[in-house]
């Protein structure tokens, strides 16, 4: 009888073994931890360069020398937009889906790890895509998980590093980290 009780729990053993090495997680922290910090001081700031609707969509990309995007948005000292900037989108709150909610994440692809190769917005699907490797992400309702390409089909599973998105109490809100 002792046999077998061994025998059952190295069978045990090596099938929780199997079992861990056959999963694979999903890595959202592959781009560099980079500030961000994006502040919509008001309503009205909100309402002019901020998001309402599902889908709709934004880049945040601050160049202390200019060309930021977008063209007039008020940003201020100590702003930052991360490692290849932010993307704010209106999605579904994984909570409560009937509710909509504003969303973040670097642009930045994880796959390809470099600050200029960012990601896009398919108009028709909602889904972020990278050009460079193909790699297409949920942003609107899977917290940026990716959906096909080499985020899914490498070594490795492959998220966009999310931001929070936080009320702020003047009808504004902050995008951090």
């Amino acid at each position: 009888m002792r046999y077998y009780t061994r025998l059952n729990i190295v069978t045990i053993c090596l099938l929780g073994f199997l079992i861990l090495q056959s999963c694979q997680s999903v890595d959202n922290n592959r781009i560099p931890n980079m500030v961000v910090n994006i502040s919509f001081a008001d309503a009205g700031v909100w309402n002019t360069y901020g998001v309402a609707g599902f889908g709709s969509n934004r880049n945040f990309i601050y160049n202390v020398s200019g060309s930021s995007q977008p063209t007039g948005f008020p940003y201020k000292h100590g702003s930052a937009t991360g490692f290849g900037g932010v993307l704010l989108i209106e999605g579904i709150d994984a909570f409560n889906p009937a509710v909509a909610v504003p969303l973040a994440y670097d642009l930045a692809c994880p796959v390809e790890r470099k600050a200029n190769i960012r990601v896009h917005i398919d108009t028709d699907t909602y889904v972020a895509i990278c050009n460079e490797c193909n790699s297409t992400y949920d942003v609107t309702m899977g917290g940026g998980a990716p959906l096909s390409g080499e985020a899914v089909t490498g070594k490795y599973k492959y998220a966009l590093k999310s931001y929070k998105v936080i009320p702020n109490g003047n009808g504004g809100y902050y995008i951090t980290n």
